[in-house]
């Protein structure tokens, strides 16, 4: 089909509006003919978006994550105004609102959106979920729940910083995965010390573990937005990636999202040994998959360290994966079966 009207509606959830939609699959459909646009719903921004979205009659909507409570009423209100409408979900959230090992803001947070979430369901014609995990705990909540797994968005660099001496092995994640890494900050700190060649980057600023606090060679970026952190994951190189996911109902929602991360950087990944990471890493050949016991990620660490050359195989392959399964061609297919009904 061609000459459709898609508008996202936008709580300001960056990351799952450009990696699923604005970034991947938009302009694509742009060039097939369709009319696709972004946008903000939020606070002050309301009575404009109110007044376009009154004018949109059979447009189809794209929902991310969660909308401001008036904007739900409203859409609940005049839902038959509207074509489609898609419901994008990349998180387990009543599960991060029950999750006592997250930042108690965080779950508050989650919280809010996960009282709200039926209604968002209710509304939604297809549910599009980033994972399996994710899926399997929506369908019992909604009659058409579908899996589109992550695009990649970045572009892939070389390889040639692992010719250089000096090595960095880093995590890049939110506050979200605090424990993940706290659980294996005693392998790090550990390579650390038995690493002179290596530096470790763990993106938590302030809210790095003790443990690891005033290493030597340790930075500590804070957070940073949506768009700041696209441009420094695109400049930044790092040989060695961690992606530490323990065993909870919030984690077995993720997606492999971190998978294509530490490929845009240039890495080999050290990935815990369970799904989404299962599902796309080889190990030995894609990156490695290790058990959650600090042993296990120090020993993965030191192999990569000690095998150079293996490693650069290992992220040249997990590049090649990462095109692959990130390839927006799928992700735009997906997108058409979904205006196909």
């Amino acid at each position: 089909m061609s000459g459709e009207r898609w508008l996202l509606l936008s709580d300001g959830a960056r990351p799952t509006e450009d990696i699923y939609f604005l970034e991947s699959v938009a302009p694509q459909l742009r060039s097939e003919g369709h009319d696709v646009g972004r946008l903000d719903v939020r606070s002050w921004r309301w009575r404009l978006a109110r007044w376009v979205l009154s004018r949109q009659l059979g447009a189809n909507l794209v929902l991310c994550r969660t909308l401001p409570n008036r904007v739900l009423h409203w859409l609940e209100r005049h839902r038959e105004i509207f074509g489609r409408i898609v419901y994008l979900i990349d998180d387990d959230i009543p599960a991060a609102s029950e999750d006592e090992a997250l930042p108690a803001v965080y779950r508050r947070r989650m919280a809010r959106i996960a009282a709200m979430q039926p209604r968002l369901l209710a509304l939604a014609d297809v549910v599009v979920a980033s994972s399996e995990g994710l899926a399997s705990r929506l369908e019992g909540r909604h009659g058409d729940v579908r899996v589109l797994t992550p695009p990649l968005i970045a572009p892939l660099p070389d390889l040639s910083h692992f010719d250089a001496p000096h090595w960095w092995v880093g995590f890049h994640g939110t506050r979200a995965h605090l424990e993940d890494v706290r659980h294996i900050a005693p392998a790090l700190r550990r390579f650390h010390e038995a690493s002179p060649q290596v530096s470790l980057e763990v993106m938590l600023g302030r809210y790095t573990p003790v443990s690891l606090q005033g290493l030597e060679r340790l930075e500590t970026p804070d957070a940073m937005s949506w768009k700041a952190f696209r441009g420094y994951r695109q400049r930044r190189r790092m040989h060695i990636g961690l992606a530490p996911l323990l065993d909870s109902t919030f984690n077995r929602g993720k997606s492999f999202i971190k998978f294509l991360d530490i490929s845009a950087m240039g890495g080999v990944g050290v990935y815990s040994r369970r799904p989404p990471y299962t599902e796309i890493v080889e190990h030995g050949v894609t990156g490695l998959l290790v058990d959650d016991t600090p042993q296990a990620w120090y020993d993965a660490l030191r192999y990569l360290v000690e095998h150079p050359d293996v490693a650069r195989r290992m992220a040249d392959n997990a590049a090649g994966v990462a095109r692959e399964r990130g390839d927006i061609a799928k992700a735009c297919s997906f997108w058409r079966r979904l205006e196909a009904g």
